[in-house]
C-alpha cells in the first residue's frame, strides 16, 4: 500500500452526504425481504447488482424507491444504519451526518415513529459501541409538492431533538429549490438547520437559489459552481461547503470519467469541498473507495488528503470544541 493510499485508509474523516436508504446492500435487501415477504424485482444478489447500471438521477431513482420497499419495521430501520455504521468505522468515519427520506416509506403506508426510530437508535449505538458521533438530516423528495414536504415536517417535530436539519434531494431537474422556500422558512422557525442538493443536474441557478432564497449552510453536491465566476467568488470568499460525491457523479454521467472531475479545481480555488460517498450501495465505494478513485485519477497529494479531511470537519456541524 503506498503513502497515499495508507493516508485515506487511516486519516480521521467526517462523512456529510449519504443517504441511509442509499446503503442498502443487495444481500441485507434480500434478508430483510424475505423477513418481511416483499418480492423484489431481481432473482438473486447478483442479479441485483447486474441492475445497478445508471444513465441518469432518474434512472437510479427508479430502482432505489424499488429497493427501499423492503424497509418496513424498526428493526428494519435499524439494521440498515448499523451495516452502514460498522463499514464506517472500518474506513476510520469520526463523524457522520446522513440523511433519511421519510416520504419515501410513509407514502406506502409506513408510519413516521418506526422509521426514525429505528435509525436513532443505530446512531446512538454507533456512538457508544464504534465511537462514530452523528447528526440526523430529513430530506425533502423535491418531485414531490411543496405541500407534501410541509406535511413532513409537520410529522418530524416532535422528533426534534433527534434531528438536526432538513434537506432537499431526488430529481432536481424541474425542480428548483424555489419551489421549497416556504417549508424552509417554517423549518429555520423550528430550529432546524438547512442543507440542500444543488448543481449536480441542475444549473448553477439552482445553487443561488438554495444559498439565497433556503438560505442553506453547505450545498450538496454543487459541482456545477464552476459554470458561473460570481458564484465560485463567494463560495470561496464565505467558504460555503460543498459536499462532492465522486463516484456517484461518475456513475450518473456528470462527468464522463474521474479524470474529468473538477473536485482537485474545487481545491486550487479554495473551496470548501469536501468528499462523501452518496449512495454508496449503488454507486460502487464507500467513502475510502471515493478518496483513492479520486486521488488516483486527479493526482491528488497529501496536502489535498489532508485538506478534503480537515474540511468534512469543519463543514460539519460539529460544535468547535468537538
Amino acid at each position: 500500500m503506498d503513502a497515499i493510499a495508507r493516508l485515506i485508509r487511516d486519516i480521521p474523516k467526517a462523512e456529510l452526504h449519504l443517504h441511509i436508504e442509499g446503503t442498502l446492500e443487495p444481500e441485507l435487501m434480500f434478508e430483510i425481504g424475505r423477513r418481511n415477504g416483499v418480492k423484489l424485482p431481481f432473482e438473486s444478489v447478483e442479479a441485483a447488482r447486474q441492475a445497478y447500471h445508471f444513465h441518469d438521477l432518474q434512472s437510479f431513482l427508479n430502482i432505489y424507491y424499488a429497493a427501499a420497499s423492503v424497509l418496513q419495521t424498526e428493526r428494519d430501520f435499524y439494521d440498515l444504519t448499523w451495516a452502514y455504521l460498522q463499514r464506517a468505522a472500518k474506513d476510520n468515519i469520526k463523524h457522520t451526518e446522513i440523511f433519511f427520506d421519510p416520504q419515501t416509506h410513509c407514502d406506502r403506508g409506513i408510519e413516521f415513529d418506526p422509521v426514525i426510530r429505528g435509525i436513532h437508535r443505530a446512531l446512538q449505538d454507533g456512538k457508544t459501541q464504534l465511537g462514530i458521533s452523528s447528526h440526523l438530516i430529513l430530506c425533502f423528495l423535491r418531485h414531490l409538492s411543496p405541500e407534501a414536504a410541509m406535511n413532513t415536517l409537520k410529522q418530524a417535530l416532535p422528533y426534534r431533538d433527534w434531528i438536526i436539519a432538513v434537506g432537499l434531494d431526488s430529481s432536481e431537474l424541474g425542480h428548483p429549490p424555489r419551489k421549497f422556500k416556504a417549508v424552509f422558512d417554517r423549518a429555520r422557525q423550528e430550529g432546524f438547520l438547512t442543507v440542500a442538493h444543488a448543481g449536480e443536474e441542475g444549473p448553477p441557478e439552482y445553487i443561488w437559489e438554495a444559498l439565497d432564497l433556503l438560505e442553506v449552510s453547505r450545498i450538496d453536491h454543487g459541482v456545477r459552481c464552476l459554470e458561473d465566476e460570481k458564484l465560485v467568488r463567494r463560495l470561496v470568499a464565505e467558504q460555503i461547503p460543498l459536499t462532492v460525491c465522486p463516484l456517484s457523479n461518475l456513475k450518473l454521467c456528470v462527468f464522463p470519467s474521474m479524470k474529468d472531475h473538477n473536485l482537485k479545481k474545487l481545491l486550487d480555488l479554495g473551496i470548501c469541498a469536501t468528499i462523501n460517498s452518496d449512495d454508496p450501495a449503488y454507486f460502487g465505494g464507500y467513502i475510502v473507495e471515493n478518496f483513492q478513485q479520486a486521488a488516483t485519477a486527479l493526482d491528488l497529494d497529501e496536502h489535498d488528503i489532508e485538506t478534503l479531511a480537515k474540511n468534512s470537519f469543519k463543514a460539519s456541524f460539529l460544535s468547535e470544541n468537538r
